[in-house]
């Protein structure tokens, strides 16, 4: 089966940039889309010093949904919010002052990831930090979430008024355009004695291997049916699972509201846009009651994947009940992206004119 390999590499315009990321990019694509991919072909999606979190949040969701393996390459620097002081990929508009709005939070890679099958996902990456995210990496790790493998190194602020390289990535491309493509733990390796060789120690070493469960896996089963066209039997695994996590902890719990999520994919995934921005109003809703935040990472969330499919419904009085519930639902979670609440009521007030 292809794979697929998304080439991400991100950084600030201006003096807020601490790696020339984009520089990795023609390494990477010299080698073949194979070797990147380790299978026998492969798709290559890029992405160059793009400007606006939800161009990436479509590019990561349309590789994350394809079947067969994904390799991501990410190159850029992290900073943290300050807000919610949560790791984010910083873009080519993000300033100290902005991260929340114009950078790509580490959080979405996770929360996209989480439903492909344990073992057929692998994220490398060389990232530098800024003071003040490598202080925070010092006793909250990163993490890629369950199944997904993790290679790569995450360096401190270079000196002032200096840009560093991507060398970890570079050192990677190099040994891939041989043709040859070692197991990623060697490959790993290899790229990190390339690099300490030339300038010392990388920093803050990530290497956290796919952990694929022994006893039989839910979601690959369910991830395998929706792959494979058969929507109603992955929605039926996946009501099965979330009937029984409800019964065993609580219909607020999180494991039932991760089955939750997970039909919500399901139904955006089989093209059911009203079933999934309900199910997403429902989570979002729990979350809520239960006293979460409303700018937790996985309530705004909610909310703005609610927005989103309802955005896709054709049917304007569905349309109508469920904008209603999201504009009230709107006025507690504004989410990042501004004028999401205006966007919702001028939409809706179409919707209700019959316009």
């Amino acid at each position: 089966m292809p794979g697929t390999v998304l080439l991400l590499a991100a950084s600030p315009v201006g003096k807020g940039c601490l790696v020339d990321a984009a520089s990795v990019l023609p390494v990477l694509a010299a080698v073949s889309p194979a070797v990147l991919s380790g299978t026998d072909t492969a798709n290559v999606v890029e992405l160059a010093d793009p400007l606006e979190p939800q161009a990436v949040l479509t590019r990561l969701r349309a590789a994350a949904t394809a079947p067969g393996p994904l390799t991501m390459f990410v190159t850029g620097q992290l900073q943290l919010d300050r807000r919610q002081r949560l790791p984010h990929l910083a873009l080519a508009r993000t300033t100290p002052s902005t991260v929340r709005y114009t950078a790509f939070p580490w959080h979405w890679i996770t929360e996209e990831l989480r439903l492909r099958a344990p073992g057929t996902t692998e994220l490398l990456v060389d990232l530098h930090a800024d003071a003040e995210t490598w202080e925070y990496l010092a006793t909250s790790p990163l993490t890629a979430g369950t199944g997904v493998g993790l290679y790569g190194r995450v360096a401190p602020p270079p000196p002032r008024r200096t840009v560093a390289s991507p060398a970890y990535m570079k050192a990677l491309a190099t040994i891939l355009r041989s043709g040859l493509r070692p197991e990623l733990p060697l490959l790993h390796q290899q790229s990190l004695a390339r690099i300490e060789a030339e300038s010392g120690p990388s920093g803050i070493v990530l290497a956290a291997p796919a952990r694929i469960p022994v006893v039989p896996d839910p979601h690959a089963a369910i991830t395998a049916a929706a792959q494979a066209g058969r929507h109603d039997e992955a929605a039926a695994l996946a009501a099965r699972w979330a009937q029984e996590a409800a019964r065993t902890w609580g219909v607020a719990s999180e494991q039932a509201l991760h089955w939750a999520e997970v039909r919500a994919d399901l139904a955006m995934l089989a093209g059911d846009p009203v079933g999934s921005c309900r199910t997403w109003l429902a989570i979002a809703g729990h979350r809520l009651d239960a006293g979460q935040p409303c700018d937790a990472p996985a309530v705004e969330s909610a909310v703005d994947r609610a927005h989103h499919q309802w955005g896709q419904i054709r049917d304007s009085a569905r349309a109508v009940e469920l904008g209603a519930a999201l504009a009230e639902l709107r006025l507690r979670v504004p989410g990042r992206r501004r004028g999401a609440l205006d966007h919702v009521q001028r939409h809706l007030s179409r919707l209700q004119a019959g316009v």
